[in-house]
């Protein structure tokens, strides 16, 4: 197979506009984030987004039609390395997560009265979703658990559950709810997705889970994960997104080109990080030299080097067979990139962090907090166990044991079939002997 990710020089040219942006724009403003809570950071954040629509890339992984660019998956994963190097930068380009998500949802498989009521205000920036699947009692890596039931009542149906990690739940205006309609059927056509305004009766906000990367117990703040219960909480027949038991289908579209952008974020993440290693590097001495002469860190940033830039080819590939074969044929990829890439963001930042030593323990660098970050990767979705599982049956399928028993690399088997095939060359040379 010929590979071809290539950039052409008019979207390298935008690739560069945006890294000036996010580097001189939205890195300054991390560090008042905080302060300047949700709303605040939507007034700073709005005349950069006016940029963004003026360079034509606002909602980029949407079709034109619906206000985006229509983007492959190569574009789209150039475009996630630049904006993983901010947690804020990707609000600034209309593809935050769970939004852009949820958008893709709904321009897939939502109906034309649907759209208008909650795609185009989410794209405008109007309304804030949250994508509501995960349950504490199953497996989250495992969607065909699910418990959370929703029963046909008339022309409603009533949804009855309990889901938490359902990020900007607290804050959102609608939530796209994954509930079990048909408990019977097999397993991958159980469930169907609805669409939910957040301040229907029976929907209880519990809390915002306080996680490892965000552990302050806070409540409403972008960014969150919130715990739900769905108390027979009732929504018409037109509220179901797609066909009934379509649910873990439409999530499959959603998840596979999520994963990519995952990965190339986290590529933006390690560059970052990486940076701040070989700076620390030149400026730091201890015991007589630069940090930078010492082999130890030579072998960091050398491996370092070596795995991003693997994990960076092996996400533009996942991309471009994506973008040229479809979602199918790169379902192997996806899942290499998913826990190799979630690997070489922690091993770098980890790195950077051992030799910014307390200074990068302390909340003075952002290496702290990106520690934070990389660990909960090798579990969002889906655990690198998962992933490594699905891998290797993909692979198996290409092999089959040998029919007699015998590994086909056994050698005295090997040497005895050479024999007789060669045996006139054996016999010339036990003749000239």
């Amino acid at each position: 197979m010929a590979w071809d990710f290539s950039t052409d020089p008019e979207f390298q040219e935008k690739l560069d506009w945006m890294r000036t942006l996010v580097r001189e724009e939205i890195w300054p403003l991390e560090t008042i984030a905080s302060e300047l809570e949700f709303d605040g950071l939507r007034r700073a954040m709005a005349p950069l987004q006016e940029q963004v629509r003026d360079q034509g890339l606002w909602a980029a992984h949407l079709d034109p039609e619906l206000g985006g660019q229509g983007f492959g998956q190569v574009k789209l994963g150039l475009m996630h390395e630049i904006l993983g190097t901010s947690p804020i930068a990707p609000f600034a380009f209309g593809n935050a997560a769970p939004d852009s998500g949820n958008s893709e949802i709904l321009a897939l498989a939502g109906t034309p009265e649907q759209k208008d009521r909650y795609l185009y205000p989410l794209l405008a920036g109007d309304l804030r979703s949250a994508f509501s699947m995960t349950e504490p009692e199953t497996a989250g890596s495992d969607p065909t658990l699910l418990r959370t039931r929703a029963v046909r009542d008339g022309d409603d149906y009533l949804i009855t559950g309990h889901k938490w990690f359902s990020s900007n739940g607290s804050i959102a205006d609608f939530l796209i709810v994954m509930a079990v309609t048909d408990p019977d059927a097999h397993r991958y056509q159980r469930a169907s997705m609805f669409v939910v305004d957040a301040d229907t009766p029976g929907v209880e906000i519990v809390r915002d889970v306080a996680t490892m990367e965000h552990p302050a117990d806070t409540f409403a703040k972008y960014g969150n994960h919130a715990e739900i219960r769905y108390h027979d909480v009732r929504v018409p027949k037109e509220a179901l997104l797609g066909a009934e038991g379509a649910g873990f289908l439409i999530a499959q579209q959603r998840l596979y080109p999520g994963r990519i952008h995952h990965c190339m974020r986290w590529i933006g993440v390690s560059q970052r990080a990486f940076d701040m290693l070989c700076e620390y590097a030149l400026m730091r001495e201890s015991h007589g030299s630069k940090l930078a002469d010492k082999q130890t860190i030579q072998n960091w940033i050398a491996d370092s080097a070596a795995q991003m830039e693997a994990a960076r080819l092996m996400t533009l590939k996942a991309a471009w067979i994506m973008d040229t074969e479809g979602v199918r044929a790169a379902r192997k990829e996806i899942s290499l990139i998913k826990f190799f890439g979630a690997e070489v963001l922690h091993d770098v930042v980890d790195r950077a962090l051992q030799i910014h030593g307390s200074l990068g323990y302390s909340t003075d660098m952002p290496l702290e907090a990106m520690y934070r970050y990389a660990r909960a990767a090798r579990f969002y979705d889906g655990p690198d166990e998962v992933h490594r599982e699905s891998v290797a049956k993909v692979i198996l399928r290409g092999y089959e044991p040998p029919a007699d028993g015998i590994p086909r690399e056994h050698i005295p088997t090997r040497r005895e079939a050479a024999r007789e095939r060669f045996a006139h060359l054996l016999e010339a040379v036990t003749s000239n002997d």
